[in-house]
Parts: C-alpha cells; sequence; structure tokens
C-alpha cells in the first residue's frame, strides 16, 4: 500500500456524543490499537484504528487540528470533516505524551506539506496532488495497523486486563472551547489579583496621609515653640 504505519499504540477509543456534544460513547470495548499512517504520494498523515474489520477511527490530521490532555491518562481532538471529537484513553501517561507528540510533530509536517503543495500549485498553475486526491482512502487490514515489534500489543489475555482511563462526563465537544475557557480564567484570575493589589495601595496610601498629616501638625506645633523662644 501507499500508506504506510509509523507510529502505533494501544487505547480505548471514544467519540463524544452526537446529541449531547457533551459526554462520551466508547467505540471499543477494549484497548485497540491506534496508528499514525503516511501517504507518502499526497503528503498526508492520518490516525487509524480498527476493532475487528470496523474502521473506529479514520481521522485525516489538518494544521489546524489540537490535541488536548484532558487528564494523566486521556487526550482528545476534533475532526471537523468528520464532524465528531475523538478521546483515547491510555494505560499510562508516559503513552499518552508519545502520542501527543507524535500528533504536533505529525501535525507541523502536515503543514510544511501543504505549503509546499500551495507553493507547486502557484507555479505550475496546476491542481495540486492532494486536491485532485480529495479524501479517497487506500484500502486498510486489521494486519496493516499492527505497527513495529516493539509497538505491538500484547496477546489478548493482557489486553482486557489493561487499566482503562475514563474520560471525563462532561467533556468539551471542541478542544478550542477548552482554550478559550482556559484564557478567560486566567484573565479573570489576572483582573482579581490586580484589584486585590490596588486595593492594597489605596488602604497604604490613606495611612501614609494620615500620617503625614501627624507629622506636618507636629512640625508646625515645633516651628511656633521655637518661634515663641527666638521672640
Amino acid at each position: 500500500f501507499r500508506e504506510q504505519p509509523i507510529f502505533s499504540t494501544r487505547a480505548h477509543v471514544f467519540q463524544i456524543d452526537p446529541n449531547t456534544k457533551k459526554n462520551w460513547v466508547p467505540t471499543s470495548k477494549h484497548a485497540v490499537t491506534v496508528s499514525y499512517f503516511y501517504d507518502s504520494t499526497r503528503n498526508v498523515y492520518r490516525i487509524i484504528s480498527l476493532d475487528g474489520s470496523k474502521a473506529i477511527i479514520n481521522s485525516t490530521i489538518t494544521p489546524n487540528m489540537t490535541f488536548t490532555k484532558t487528564s494523566q491518562k486521556f487526550g482528545q481532538w476534533a475532526d471537523s470533516r468528520a464532524n465528531t471529537v475523538y478521546g483515547l484513553g491510555f494505560s499510562s501517561e508516559h503513552h499518552l505524551s508519545k502520542f501527543a507528540e507524535k500528533f504536533q510533530e505529525f501535525k507541523e509536517a502536515a503543514r510544511l506539506a501543504k505549503e509546499k503543495s500551495h507553493e507547486k500549485m502557484e507555479l505550475t498553475s496546476t491542481p495540486s496532488q492532494e486536491s485532485a486526491g480529495g479524501d479517497i482512502q487506500s484500502p486498510l487490514t486489521p494486519e496493516s495497523i499492527n505497527g513495529t515489534d516493539d509497538e505491538r500489543a500484547t496477546p489478548e489475555v493482557t489486553q482486557n486486563s489493561e487499566p482503562r482511563a475514563e474520560p471525563t462526563q462532561n467533556a468539551l465537544p471542541f478542544t478550542h472551547s477548552s482554550t478559550i475557557s482556559k484564557h478567560w480564567e486566567a484573565e479573570l484570575a489576572t483582573l482579581k489579583g490586580n484589584n486585590a493589589k490596588l486595593t492594597a495601595a489605596l488602604l497604604e496610601s490613606t495611612a501614609n496621609v494620615k500620617q503625614w498629616k501627624q507629622q506636618l501638625a507636629a512640625y508646625q506645633e515645633e516651628a511656633e515653640r521655637l518661634h515663641k523662644r527666638v521672640s
């Protein structure tokens, strides 16, 4: 096949509930192989996962995608083409971090490939290969996404015993919503901090004014006493 797996791991797969857009719905009964695929012909990166013969993840990585860690063992990303949000529960924080690193790496590679494709299109004034190819994908079999020997799963006996990372019930439908929420929380915390500082400064200034008035009165009294002595 023109598409080859370049990194594989194992995780429990979830999709966002299409009705509530908040809760997660498990799409695999146990941990399954999740692989990054690279199509050298079209410079396209995809995340693929099969549960038996059924494709439960088929997500093309684009430059505007973001993978967000929502807990120590769970991460998610939104796919606008598939009109869904995918969630992955890993057996350890290390596996989650490794998957997130690869996501960022291949996302950057997809961005560079897209820029080169646009440059080529401008120079030749012909449709790019990516545009011509559309979303037609090569056929996949379960054997084609097993990954390398180092990354292959253990026998089925241990698969079912893998710890399952559970997502939060109220998952965000899109990762950028989480980013916006965190931004405003940070802004609110900054404003509260500034307000506390201004209040403290105002109280300090008021205390200083009172002290200065007392000192001025004392100086005036001392000046009058010295004036009387001189007289």
